[in-house]
């Protein structure tokens, strides 16, 4: 009885943190409103550094005018900054200089600021990075135009209101990083064998097997009007990397695309109201480019000019801008989170390297790949650590989400998928400059962007870190749970689920380690490293419900591994797969499905995959290892590369069937001897128990019955 009092207590305090948590955003009485500017901050002294490079360069001139742009946001309670700057990268202690200097010149309190970088590969540089030194004189020009932007901008604060706007621009962005064969594996500055993907590998389709990871088809703006109607600033938001091909100072793709959208909304502003801004923000972009490597060089249309390239993506907002909706009542909240992430630091073998390589060069700067990652060993071990600034901020129903890196479009996929928000864009490079964050399976894969230096050399789990950051975040502002990211259930995959599978795995996580069985018999799968996730998979409009895109899994060099106890020597496999690889690589061009104990002797168990020089090549091709015999039958179909396929294996106590995509007729069939039972629980998707000749290639839909499939459900 004592403790009546404090358990009701207890559950009292419990209900009002629910209601608070589950409460929507109060937008009610919340009079925003918004100011923008625009700073000029082209360097006044030429010639200046330049990074961007591997090594470093100077430019002479500017070609394009270099601007900070700003919006100062104001609710009656908070104060808002949000600023993107012509810049490659800024580093953190930077930015907090020009957020205290920023802090005495205005009412905006240096947590309330959020500050990020075009990426523009032509600019001043502001960070050391790779080969190139930081252009010491630039900073402190820089530093006065980041306060006088935002300083202009509160001064322009004026009653405004709100409109989101999205557009489909796939056309205008692509996957630039690419999965390598296994067979033509690079070698990293430090002379290993480490390099499975790279940036623009796919520039070649006899070295790969496929994209490393999905694209962000989606141009988000977030649009500020006077209470008129006149247009205040439009803040855009777009995952890809930059247009490159300028020799000197540039603003990029970014600033020209800025320009053309204030030419398209200045003339439908009030005279003398202040300059209508447009903001181009990068998005996450780290292994994204503008050139669809998946079609062939000699069907791609003609390079656009840089200037044909902005001009179509201002069409695209205009054209979204004048049916968006605007509100008037938004209330505004900011959050950020500041934490210490390691660094890949180097172990004593590689630090003599790198010191005996700094010795001969003496003092001058490096001249080539490898004295540039000999040079960041040093930094690094010297640095051991650093503080990264990770944001969210909210205008009414509208959220914005702040990584401080180069950030791989999954992540970001990732943080707006389960983002409490709908209307959720996250901008990267923000608030910092700390390099790439490859989410850790791609760390497997290897390439630059994972190679240990200042550019990429933040702890594994940084990105897992920093996106957990970011949500929590999202959730704090909204006082909403995030959402869990589930695949709709299409016809196709209601019609799976009704006929009872044991297993069923949709492949469509953002990571490893769980392959989340979608059947409800709890039978999880396993991936192993060498997997990459969240790849566009077979038949959206089938598997998915309205625009959504079905998702797959691309396996380079790890294996779906699954432990299913109680399917006996009857059963079937449904799966699609995609097959990246070409068909006289390799003896066998890969492995799909197995069943075996791991690591098993002589690879004893049953086994269907593609067949390569060996045997059938691009064909398929049914293998079943005993202790007494090997039995090797193929089929007769040639497999297109980089298609999706259908198989269904069907097992019976007398025999194996395989069909492929739907047909009647098996294209194999084998009849089995009286002997041929494999007790095994354990189940390879991607790879032969043995480990041996794995699949490279995308998997998807895989569904396991503890039963022969009839004739009526194998349709």
């Amino acid at each position: 009885m004592k403790f009546k009092p404090l358990v009701t207590a207890y559950c009292f305090c419990l209900f009002i943190l629910f209601l608070n948590f589950t409460a929507s955003p109060n937008c009610a009485n919340a009079e925003l409103r918004a100011g923008a500017a625009i700073i000029d901050v082209t360097p006044l002294q030429f010639p200046v550094l330049v990074n961007g490079g591997m090594l470093s360069n100077s430019a002479s001139k500017a070609n394009t005018p270099l601007n900070a742009r700003a919006i100062v946001l104001d609710d009656g309670r908070e104060r808002l900054g949000i600023m993107v700057v012509d810049s490659c990268m800024i580093s953190r202690e930077f930015l907090d200089e020009a957020k205290q200097l920023t802090a005495q010149r205005t009412s905006i309190q240096p947590d309330r600021m959020l500050i990020s970088t075009t990426h523009t590969h032509t600019a001043p540089a502001s960070l050391a990075v790779l080969g190139t030194d930081a252009e010491t004189t630039y900073l402190p020009f820089l530093r006065e135009k980041i306060a006088e932007a935002f300083a202009t901008a509160e001064k322009n604060l004026a009653p405004a209101k709100i409109g989101w706007g999205v557009c489909d621009a796939a056309s205008f962005t692509a996957i630039r990083r690419w999965i390598r064969r296994p067979d033509r594996v690079g070698k990293d500055p430090f002379g290993n064998l480490t390099v499975r993907a790279n940036m623009h590998a796919g520039a070649n389709w006899d070295d790969v097997t496929g994209e490393s990871g999905p694209e962000d088809p989606t141009l988000s703006f977030i649009a500020f009007q006077s209470l008129q109607g006149h247009p205040i600033a439009i803040l855009a938001n777009f995952s890809m990397h930059y247009f490159s091909g300028e020799s000197e100072l540039s603003a990029d793709y970014f600033g020209r695309f800025s320009d053309g959208l204030q030419e398209q909304l200045q003339s439908r502003a009030t005279k003398p109201a202040p300059p209508f801004v447009g903001i181009m923000s990068h998005g996450c972009s780290g292994d994204i480019w503008r050139r669809d490597y998946t079609v062939a060089a000699k069907d791609r249309k003609p390079d656009p000019t840089i200037q044909e390239y902005a001009n179509s993506l201002v069409e695209l907002v205009v054209k979204a801008y004048d049916s968006i909706v605007f509100h008037e009542d938004a209330d505004l909240a900011m959050e950020e989170a500041r934490f210490k992430l390691k660094y890949r630091v180097p172990n004593q073998q590689r630090l003599e390297w790198a010191q005996n390589i700094l010795a001969e060069m003496g003092d001058r700067a490096p001249a080539n790949q490898t004295e540039v990652y000999a040079r960041e060993q040093i930094f690094l071990d010297a640095l051991q650590s650093t503080i990264v600034v990770v944001q969210a901020l909210r205008i009414g129903d509208v959220a914005i989400a702040t990584t401080p890196c180069e950030t791989y479009a999954l992540t970001g996929l990732k943080i707006k998928l389960q983002s409490p928000l709908k209307n959720t864009m996250v901008i990267e490079l923000a608030n910092g400059g700390d390099g790439y964050i490859p989410p850790p399976e791609q760390h497997r894969l290897g390439g630059y962007n994972t190679w240990e230096a200042r550019s990429a050399g933040l702890e594994i789990a940084a990105e897992p870190r920093i996106t957990e950051a970011a949500l929590g975040l999202l959730e704090k502002i909204s006082a909403r749970r995030r959402e869990t990211y589930r695949q709709s259930l299409g016809t196709s995959v209601k019609q799976l689920l009704a006929q009872a599978p044991i297993a069923y795995w949709r492949l469509d996580e953002f990571s490893a380690p769980v392959a989340r069985d979608a059947s409800g018999h709890q039978n999880h799968g396993h991936y192993e490293s060498g997997v990459a996730f969240f790849l566009e998979g077979p038949h959206s409009e089938y598997f998915c419900t309205k625009d959504e895109t079905n998702r797959a899994a691309h396996f380079a060099g790890g294996r779906l591994r699954a432990q299913l106890s109680d399917v006996s020597n009857e059963y079937s496999v449904s799966l699609w797969f995609w097959n990246g690889m070409p068909d006289n690589a390799r003896p066998i061009t890969g492995w799909l499905i197995s069943r075996g104990d791991n690591h098993a002797l002589d690879a004893w168990g049953e086994h269907l995959g593609i067949g390569g020089t060996e045997n059938a090549p691009g064909r398929l091709l049914f293998q079943q290892n005993t202790k007494q015999s090997t039995e090797t039958v193929h089929g007769h179909t040639h497999l297109q590369r980089w298609t999706w396929n259908h198989i269904l294996l069907v097992r019976s106590e007398q025999s194996v069937m395989v069909f492929l995509n739907k047909q009647t007729t098996p294209e194999i069939s084998i009849g089995l001897p009286q002997d041929s039972n494999f007790p095994s629980d354990q189940w390879f998707f991607g790879g032969r128990c043995d480990n041996q000749d794995n699949f490279a290639g995308r998997l998807d839909e895989i569904a396991v019955f503890d039963r022969v499939l009839s004739n009526r459900e194998r349709k």
